[in-house]
């Protein structure tokens, strides 16, 4: 029997599967209490970034020391994306995320308690960034366990807007709030959210509903190592890996700089927490417009295309804009396109590599794209004598033409399903 059961109480865990798929209502709250707190995580990744020259100051550390602090999510998801995809696989999302949200709540709360040491915040924001993986990774499994194929890439699209708001938060609430605090205060509310959110995770979320949300079978998977072998094996998931790695490495590179990149314009710290703002609420919009419609067509690579051509002219903006309202109106355009490109790209992977696991596919493209730290570190070293961002960023844009081409040589899900088999 099929239909949308819009029934919110909790559904057993442990049920047999039946021959019968179903849609259940409390879908929704499993995909709340897994948004809000990937909202609270993307907070304290980037609540440094507009307030690096502050920072460094209450601190007495350099710039570079600050941007260290969003760079470390980065370097520890390199080692541990791969063992969080295996916990997702074997034990399921709901103990592999707790796990994450345990440390994410415990280690917020350390690093605002850590003072005026810089030290013990680098300390307590490794133990956050150990927690990343656990939440990224299961980016795609969790609407694989509760929503239809038809419907996930709008899922996807909806945990990337809730990274998004995150983000978006932390960049343009922590410069009002160092104003009237002292920035321990201030990691400390935000490590207080992070608790909280990761309470209403452990007491909400429930591992998959009594009986699918598709056709029966439709969910099963390989292992993940199996998975994993598989998954490298296909060329356009390969070529996939490398839009992502430029993509998400443009996108952190950015956000870990922003305050930087327009300092030489003579523009402030809240300026960039405002500017950061304005390029998530682009990618808020856009993160469910362009999987929406790709949902609708059931095409995926015009999609990816759309938004890694679109994000270009952003970028161009970005880099020479001197009025704010072009350096906004160029963040909202860059955000828009160059977000949205995530969550259709990590739906086109987990349908391309089937029957590889979807946490695994999604750990290489989170893998890959946290792997361009380098590039978020490459910025730093070539700015310019006055400090100005803008060889990095031309370097992003060439970077940017590259993906199209990659894009154009990858086709839709299905061609790749016909040419597995034809094979």
């Amino acid at each position: 029997m099929t239909g949308d059961d819009d029934r919110t109480d909790n559904p057993p865990e442990g049920d047999a599967v039946s021959s019968e798929h179903r849609l259940y209502g409390y879908r929704w709250v499993v995909l709340a209490v897994f948004m809000l707190v990937n909202v609270t995580i993307q907070i304290l990744w980037i609540s440094y970034a507009p307030i690096t020259g502050p920072a460094a100051a209450f601190y007495g550390v350099s710039d570079l020391q600050i941007g260290l602090l969003a760079m470390t999510f980065m370097i520890a998801f390199i080692p541990l994306s791969i063992p969080a995809s295996w916990v997702i696989d074997t034990y399921g999302f709901r103990v592999a995320v707790g796990i994450g949200v345990a440390l994410m709540g415990v280690f917020g709360l350390l690093r605002g308690f850590a003072g005026e040491s810089y030290g013990l915040v680098l300390g307590a924001t490794i133990g956050i960034a150990v927690a990343q993986p656990f939440l990224l990774n299961a980016w795609t499994t969790v609407p694989a366990k509760w929503f239809p194929v038809g419907g996930r890439a709008t899922a996807v699209g909806l945990v990337t807007l809730a990274n998004l708001v995150g983000t978006a938060i932390g960049m343009a609430l922590t410069p009002v709030l160092v104003e009237s605090m002292p920035i321990p205060t201030v990691q400390l509310i935000y490590g207080a959210v992070a608790a909280g959110s990761a309470v209403l995770f452990l007491a909400l979320a429930r591992e998959a509903p009594p009986t699918p949300p598709g056709e029966p079978g439709s969910e099963v998977r390989a292992l993940a190592f199996e998975g994993l072998r598989h998954a490298l094996k296909v060329r356009p998931f390969l070529l996939m890996l490398a839009v992502a790695l430029i993509g998400l490495g443009i996108f952190n590179g950015i956000n870990t700089w922003i305050e930087n990149i327009i300092r030489p314009r003579g523009f402030t710290p809240t300026d960039a927490g405002t500017l950061g703002a304005v390029m998530i609420v682009g990618g808020l919009v856009g993160a469910v417009v362009i999987p929406a419609l790709s949902d609708r067509q059931h095409k995926r690579q015009r999609y990816l295309m759309v938004a890694v051509v679109g994000a270009i002219p952003g970028l161009l903006g970005l880099t020479f804009a001197t009025s704010p309202a072009l350096l906004y109106a160029s963040a909202l355009v860059l955000g828009f396109f160059l977000v949205s490109a995530l969550p259709v790209g990590m739906q086109y992977s987990a349908e391309i590599t089937y029957p590889t696991p979807e946490a695994t596919s999604n750990g290489l493209i989170q893998l890959f794209g946290q792997g361009a730290v380098v590039f978020v570190y490459v910025m730093e070293a070539m700015q310019s004598a006055d400090g100005s961002f803008t060889p990095s960023l031309l370097l992003a844009a060439g970077l940017l033409v590259v993906s199209a081409v990659l894009v154009t040589r990858m086709p839709d899900p299905q061609e790749v399903r016909d040419r597995v088999s034809a094979g």
